[in-house]
């Protein structure tokens, strides 16, 4: 019998699962992680980037994770030698109406307590990137770089260490929950808990549903593709820089950013994944792309940003528009300077009524806790958004 048995070895079910650890020393906690690794999805194909707070909504769950969850990982990085970089990113406005949206970004980067924020004129901006194109500039002195797959291996180091059990290379099928434990089942075996936390990241509508079956959210994967910049051309970006984003549209918009494990990615731009774990174009399920399209919420958003959307594919396919959407930043780069790169795929929880849920999504239910929509900043704010469900969890025992 465990006491708490956590579905998802992604950065936050990891988080999650040492943060109960740390509280309740004597807490029987069991992870169950698909894959035969940890961090294998959402964690190990991400750009690397410690964010800043800058973006979010202040007081949502987004903004108060992230800085209280940025703090905790510089902290966990320094206290276990992981390293990390914090060099810093400038928001560029390459357009005029791109303007007034950068002074608002400003104001709630005050808003959500950022220090030593700055404001730089068009010259301004070369003297933090020499080769970028704007009119006007921030620079965020708080953001970083770091790779996540390591933190996520050293949470889960630390669980084993502190006597928590990892068990990898066993797929949840179903939870069966009666008055006082739950069972959940695997492909291999099954086993007995008081207490669900289901961190499943792009499957955690459909572990929800095992026990949520009127779950008023579907997960839709997109694909963010990045290239590489050639190793002679790095010298074009000294560190992070990104364009003004769209407000109505919950991605950053393609940007450049130097990794933690050396290299510049340039990207990711946003396409819909024809399958939840779809890395590359030919990567299709046509069960799971059925269950997309068919979704009311998926077809309110086709509806209303389709031609963001159509733009977004027609860069996927085509090297020189995505070349194209990168000059706007830096003007000198061509495409024979970009080099295939990775890609990740985010889970971007969708509501009935077709809004992209803009903010962490954390649903309690009697015997479990779902963590149903946790894109980026959850990273940066992994041990955060640990704290915050283990208190959940906690209050229960």
């Amino acid at each position: 019998m465990y006491d708490i048995t956590i579905i998802g070895g992604g950065i936050v079910g990891l988080a999650t699962a040492l943060t109960l650890k740390n509280s309740n020393p004597a807490l029987n906690i069991l992870l169950l992680e698909k894959e035969n690794e940890l961090a294998k999805h959402q964690t190990g194909n991400n750009s690397g980037v410690i964010h800043s707070g800058l973006y979010y909504k202040p007081g949502s769950l987004k903004a108060t994770n992230c800085i209280h969850g940025y703090n905790l990982l510089l902290d966990f990085c320094r206290q276990n030698e992981i390293p990390f970089d914090l060099c810093g990113k400038i928001v560029v406005a390459t357009e005029e109406n791109e303007l007034p949206l950068l002074e608002n970004l400003f104001v709630r980067g005050q808003q959500n307590g950022l220090q030593n924020l700055k404001k730089l004129k068009r010259e301004e901006l070369l003297e933090y990137e020499p080769h970028v194109a704007g009119l006007a500039g921030i620079f965020v002195p708080q953001t970083g770089i770091v790779d996540y797959k390591l933190v996520a291996q050293k949470y889960g180091d630390l669980i084993q260490q502190k006597g928590g059990s990892i068990i990898l290379g066993e797929k949840v099928l179903d939870i069966q929950s009666s008055e006082s434990k739950s069972v959940v089942v695997t492909q291999k075996t099954s086993y007995t808990t008081k207490l669900v936390i289901n961190c499943a990241g792009l499957y955690s509508d459909k572990v929800a549903r095992m026990t949520v079956p009127d779950l008023n959210v579907k997960i839709i994967p997109f694909r963010g593709e990045y290239y590489k910049l050639r190793k002679d051309k790095e010298y074009l970006v000294k560190n992070l820089i990104y364009p003004v984003p769209d407000p109505n549209f919950p991605f950053l918009g393609v940007h450049f950013t130097r990794m933690a494990k050396g290299g510049v990615e340039a990207g990711p731009n946003a396409v819909l994944a024809f399958k939840r774990e779809g890395y590359k174009k030919s990567d299709i399920n046509l069960r799971e792309l059925g269950e997309t399209l068919a979704w009311p919420g998926f077809q309110k958003v086709a509806a209303k940003y389709w031609q963001t959307g159509f733009g977004e594919m027609y860069r996927s396919l085509s090297k020189a528009a995505f070349t194209k959407a990168l000059q706007k930043l830096i003007p000198e780069i061509v495409e024979s300077d970009l080099a295939p790169g990775g890609a990740g795929v985010r889970a971007q929880a969708c509501d009935r009524q077709g809004g992209l849920v803009d903010d962490f999504m954390i649903l309690e239910e009697k015997k479990v806790i779902n963590v149903c929509n946790a894109p980026s900043p959850a990273a940066t704010s992994s041990l955060a958004i640990g704290e915050t469900v283990s208190k959940l969890a906690l209050a229960r025992f």
